[in-house]
């Protein structure tokens, strides 16, 4: 008798709640969407970039023209991906295939095609549904973690962005000395598709169900964030969300400025050094495998840090990175900007986007949105500012814009800091 009288509520709380595959199955397909997404999507021009000089194909001024193209379909798709994700027919999963499925096809479209124009059209359009990929799989990934209890998990999910990199890198490193441009395009092609077929099969079950508002936790006695009373509102002597967000917003804008160089022109700057491809080809793989690797111990090592402190930390590092190619010319300077940026830049935004979720538990999606679109603004400035200072002669335009991203990397690293402690999201 004592067994039938357990109520529905009680069986309810005793039997975890389903969510298809395992927790880990949907972090590794959230790995693997984004390093289709960033490592090819939005990453693998800049070790593409050196080799297409070296075959003629493009010069430096062609090849700021493709990376700002880039950046502003980047920045169109982060402007659209909110608005698009609630109105895509079927599940948020549909709408993260599609975006893995496009990247794969336009990547081999660079390949079928040697007119600058028509590239300048495929860069723009591979930056839009990389930045669909990019919000649609965090803001639906990392919630669905949520709900499991896995947040922890959420650390394999970034570190795709590294892993991408390092296996694109890897890519074009092994094919550089036979290999065409074309060639190499295709590959990552095809590199792109095996990615994206492995994230569908680990989804095939649904991962997860499409996720909406967090469900409410037991109390814990910590604040579980500043929601008000409904979007766009707040209580009385509080701040608006748009107080609340603006220095999160212009800091990450901050951000994307800081770091684009490096992540455009890094393995540029090492065959200014070395011509060989075997060596100069490597600082891109470095770049990502520092990426994924400081992204899972940050997610062990300092996963109940503040996460604005987190973030101002990487920012620091990171202005020191971008300096120092500058400072001292040479091989150790460009490993060490490799290091210092590919092992932050990934960290910062993991901190930044939980961040924003932890400021908007109800809404992330449309804060993730605003946030990325001031990235990719700060990433068309960083390529805008060097063909500006490229107008005067014996200006080093590269140099000088490093200079100025550093200083605005240090600022809004001192800006973070000083930022009163948000509350941690408890896994």
């Amino acid at each position: 008798m004592a067994r039938m009288s357990t109520s529905p509520q009680a069986a309810a709380a005793a039997k975890p709640p389903r969510h298809g595959r395992s927790p880990s199955a949907l972090a590794l397909a959230g790995l693997l969407a984004l390093a289709v997404a960033m490592g090819v999507g939005r990453f693998a021009f800049t070790p593409m970039l050196p080799l297409m000089m070296r075959d003629g194909l493009l010069d430096a001024a062609g090849g700021a023209e493709l990376a700002a193209a880039n950046y502003a379909g980047y920045l169109l798709g982060a402007l659209t991906a909110a608005p698009l994700a609630r109105r895509w027919p079927g599940s948020p999963r549909s709408l993260v295939l599609a975006s893995l499925l496009a990247t794969a096809l336009l990547t081999a479209a660079m390949a079928a095609s040697a007119a600058p124009v028509a590239w300048l059209g495929l860069r723009a359009l591979a930056g839009l549904v990389s930045a669909w990929a990019l919000v649609a799989t965090t803001g639906w990934v990392l919630a669905a973690l949520a709900q499991t209890g896995r947040s922890s998990e959420g650390g394999w999910v970034f570190a795709g962005v590294g892993s991408g990199i390092c296996a694109a890198g890897l890519l074009v490193w092994a094919g550089a000395g036979w290999a065409t441009a074309p060639g190499l395009w295709l590959a990552l092609a095809v590199l792109a598709a095996g990615m994206g077929g492995a994230a569908a099969l680990l989804l095939r079950h649904g991962a997860a169900t499409p996720v909406a508002t967090p469900r409410a936790r037991p109390s814990t006695g910590q604040p579980a964030g500043p929601v008000g009373p409904c979007p766009g509102t707040a209580a009385p002597g509080r701040a608006t969300p748009a107080e609340r967000h603006g220095p999160l917003v212009l800091c990450y804008g901050c951000f994307g400025f800081g770091y684009i160089l490096p992540a455009t022109f890094l393995p540029v700057m090492a065959r200014s050094l070395l011509d060989d491809p075997r060596w100069f080809g490597l600082a891109w793989p470095a770049f990502g495998l520092a990426a994924a690797v400081c992204t899972l111990a940050s997610g062990r090592w300092a996963a109940h840090w503040p996460r604005q402190r987190l973030w101002a930390l990487c920012q620091a590092a990171m202005a020191l990175g971008v300096a120092l190619p500058v400072l001292s010319h040479g091989g150790p300077a460009i490993a060490a900007a490799a290091l210092l940026v590919g092992g932050s830049f990934m960290v910062a935004t993991m901190a930044a986007m939980q961040l924003a979720r932890t400021q908007a538990p109800q809404q992330p999606t449309a804060l993730l949105g605003r946030m990325t679109a001031a990235f990719a603004l700060g990433q068309i400035a960083g390529p805008l500012a060097v063909r500006a200072l490229a107008g005067h002669p014996g200006w080093d335009a590269v140099a000088l814009t490093s200079l100025l991203a550093a200083a605005a990397l240090a600022a809004s690293a001192l800006w973070l800091w000083h930022l009163p402690p948000a509350p941690v999201a408890s896994a």
